[in-house]
């Protein structure tokens, strides 16, 4: 909590908050309500913004997490005047504090990130969240992230609507020199692979079975590819209309568990090998697991706030959250790692006995 408000603080200097907040008729300050908000992510007995009000009654709440008692009314109308993009700040400042301790320096050259989105189910009564209507309307809102490959950590988020397109989203975050690793759904849209290109981005995008392809020049394999499961590689045209293609790009054949994997890139073998290109797509995953830890794990699917602001903030929250998990127990901590953590924050485990259950965790982690 203490490093969240230093970072709360650093970032106000770049977003200044909005008058309101000034006001001396105002009691909830900005800080402790963001605080407050951090506080029932993390903690078991909190599900609701009422059981979150009324735990803020209590004295220890008070010192160390918000001043005074905190209404309702007071909770509710906050989320219209706070301003997302200051968490954003937070989350990119704690963000570049995280680093992998094992590194495969290959990969570090660019700066590889995996690209996907999640849905969350909302409420009925969110009428912004729009989804899709199938015998009735469906709410839902979708988190669109890029997830850093090595550091195994989210860089870049954006929170829309449940039916928001996750292509149109993702050309929102480039950012030129940027390297993605994408799904099938990315590899629809061949115009969108210039455009990376023509963007100084680089990509790692899988394509789907029925691609038309036309083989230009086959490329020869490694050992080390061979390894790595690829079949073959070569420099192709996609698009079967003069209106859809592209400049030429090399595709990998990659055997997969179960299907054959077509891997596009626009480098050259020089710059990227095939046997990269294999395991930057099978790192993919890890945006997977991430979506199932901060649902699952940290639990957060339960909704504080209901205003698009107000989600904005939480998403936020629970993605700082993670950072600070992960910032302090360098992994972002497992169920029973995360429950130990809870138990700690309840009273009923000591530090050593927190220090040892993520010892033994991470030997167990290590081991598999």
């Amino acid at each position: 909590m203490d490093e969240f408000r230093q970072r709360l603080t650093q970032a106000e200097e770049k977003h200044p908050l909005a008058k309101t907040f000034s006001d001396p008729r105002r009691q909830l300050a900005h800080s402790d309500y963001l605080s407050l908000f951090l506080f029932g992510l993390l903690n078991p007995c909190v599900r609701t913004m009422r059981s979150l009000c009324s735990a803020s009654e209590f004295e220890r709440v008070q010192q160390e997490v918000c001043q005074r008692p905190v209404s309702l009314g007071s909770f509710s109308e906050t989320q219209a005047v706070s301003d997302p993009a200051l968490l954003e700040e937070v989350f990119e400042s704690l963000g570049q504090q995280v680093r992998a301790k094992e590194e495969d320096q290959r990969l570090r050259i660019k700066n590889w990130m995996i690209q996907d989105s999640s849905l969350w189910e909302a409420l009925p009564r969110m009428h912004w969240a729009m989804w899709r209507t199938q015998k009735k309307q469906q709410q839902a809102l979708r988190l669109h992230l890029s997830l850093h490959v090595l550091d195994d950590k989210p860089v870049r988020a954006l929170i829309t609507e449940g039916r928001h397109c996750e292509r149109a989203a993702w050309r929102q975050q480039w950012e030129k020199g940027d390297a993605y690793v994408g799904d099938r759904y990315f590899g629809e849209d061949y115009g969108l692979l210039e455009e990376l290109r023509q963007k100084e981005c680089f990509y790692v995008i899988r394509l789907r079975e029925k691609a038309s392809i036309t083989v230009i020049k086959e490329l020869p394999l490694t050992k080390a590819d061979s390894d790595a499961g690829v079949m073959k590689q070569a420099w192709v045209r996609l698009g079967c209309r003069p209106r859809y293609r592209i400049p030429p790009v090399r595709v990998v054949w990659v055997q997969g568990p179960e299907e054959v994997l077509l891997l596009v890139t626009h480098q050259s073998v020089q710059e990227i090998s095939a046997e990269l290109v294999a395991l930057l797509y099978k790192r993919r995953w890890q945006v997977e697991l991430f979506f199932r830890w901060i649902k699952c794990i940290l639990g957060n699917r339960h909704w504080l706030a209901e205003s698009k602001n107000g989600v904005a903030i939480q998403i936020y929250l629970a993605l700082i959250a993670a950072l600070l998990l992960q910032l302090r127990n360098g992994k972002r901590p497992t169920k029973r790692t995360m429950e130990a953590i809870q138990f700690y924050l309840l009273g009923w485990v000591t530090p050593e006995e927190l220090q040892r259950v993520i010892i033994r965790q991470e030997t167990r982690r290590k081991k598999s």
